[in-house]
């Protein structure tokens, strides 16, 4: 290509328009609509509890799963499945038989037999995989289950990475700006990525005006404490968005299934929640109050 054709390209590429709000937009109507529908689901399932909240849960891990396997393929993906399957549903009885050491065990052997069944080009992301989906199980079904936290924490988590996502969507797109790793995920700007993370947290707060008011449990009332441990669990989230798609990108998947109807997979879905809840557990179990949950909000 000679000089002149370079700087022709150069000044085309440079001259032309940015994209209209409707092109910014155009993927609005599909969103909302697998938004309502999931969000329905999940919230109905976290406000009935019981066999109901585990069952969708459970089904999600599953789907995770399964998505997971076939993005990254294997020597036997049927066996990889089957087991990791087997393993998820193991997980989840002891768990709710409030026997959760039991069910990272299993997880663990669960988790190195598809490892080992997938071949040695593929061994450590299945084994991977079928942690990745048994750590959201684990940490979803144990903090429901903490008494009387567990309801409220699970909403809490909800609103805040519900809040970011919507945010940072809206944002990243009205707003505009330069790219956060655009690498990784292209469309993710830092204007969205920092205003998702703030009225993530803000959200949050929202949310525990209702939980404190409804539950008459004043340590669910909002403080500074609870915003900046909102500000790190948004963050979380974001970064659980960027690992999913890191993944993706790594074997060359660019949703990782087609289970929702012209929107990706479930993966694409709950990437941040996943990353968010599993933190949140964590953290609760490490702050050693009587349940999980209740770590989460106590703070002098």
């Amino acid at each position: 290509m000679s000089h002149s054709e370079e700087a022709s390209g150069v000044t085309t590429a440079r001259s032309r328009p940015p994209p209209t709000l409707g092109a910014r937009l155009a993927d609005l109507g599909p969103r909302l609509g697998s938004a309502a529908v999931l969000i329905a689901v999940a919230a109905l399932s976290w406000w009935l509890g019981g066999i109901v909240f585990f069952l969708v849960w459970l089904i999600a891990a599953l789907v995770v799963d399964f998505e997971w396997q076939r993005i990254i393929g294997g020597a036997r993906p049927s066996a990889q499945l089957l087991i990791g399957s087997a393993t998820l549903i193991a997980t989840a009885v002891a768990v709710r038989s409030q026997a959760p050491a039991l069910g990272a065990l299993i997880l663990l052997g669960g988790a190195v037999v598809t490892g080992y069944r997938a071949g040695p080009e593929r061994r450590r992301w299945a084994a991977l995989g079928v942690l990745y989906a048994g750590a959201l199980l684990i940490a979803v079904l144990t903090l429901r289950s903490s008494f009387p936290f567990g309801r409220w924490s699970i909403g809490w988590l909800f609103a805040i990475v519900w809040g970011t996502d919507a945010a940072a969507y809206f944002a990243g797109r009205l707003i505009g700006g330069p790219k956060f790793l655009p690498h990784i995920s292209p469309s993710k700007t830092w204007s969205g990525t920092g205003v998702g993370i703030l009225a993530g947290a803000l959200i949050g707060l929202g949310f525990l005006v209702f939980a404190a008011q409804y539950s008459q449990l004043e340590t669910l009332a909002p403080s500074p404490a609870l915003f900046c441990l909102g500000l790190v669990l948004a963050t979380v989230s974001q970064l659980g968005d960027l690992f999913e798609s890191w993944m993706k990108r790594r074997f060359g998947a660019k949703d990782s299934s087609n289970f929702i109807p012209g929107h990706g997979g479930l993966m694409d879905r709950v990437d941040g929640f996943t990353a968010t809840v599993v933190f949140a557990a964590v953290l609760g179990v490490l702050r050693a109050f009587p349940t999980p949950a209740e770590g989460l909000f106590h703070w002098m």
